[in-house]
């Protein structure tokens, strides 16, 4: 499950997606598809979030490891190549590695 908190060493990576509308379902797909069958089951996996733009030209992936190396080991295991393979040839995207500073909570007041 999915844990937002500051002050635990969850690596989180928040990759950027850019993408022709008439694409983004499709690499929606490629993505899940990858997760499916591999990441899910790797050491260290914490867990992921696909996320759609509303406008059409972005997807988001919100990926939560136990550390860089895990995330590593995942990046060189086959089985996910091919989907990702697939999905390099209509997107682009932003990697980005990041570690939650600080989280905020509605008022109680």
């Amino acid at each position: 499950m999915t844990l937002i908190s500051a002050n635990t060493n969850v690596l989180t990576f928040i990759n950027v997606f850019t993408v022709e509308p008439e694409n983004q379902e499709r690499l929606i797909d490629l993505l899940t598809s990858a997760t499916d069958v591999s990441v899910r089951y790797a050491p260290g996996f914490i867990s992921c979030s696909l996320h759609r733009g509303t406008e059409g030209t972005k997807v988001t992936m919100y990926a939560q490891w136990e550390s860089a190396e895990h995330y590593q080991a995942m990046r060189n295991d086959p089985k996910p190549l091919p989907y990702l393979q697939e999905a390099m040839k209509i997107a682009t995207f932003e990697p980005g590695s990041y570690e939650v500073v600080k989280t905020f909570e509605p008022s109680k007041e």
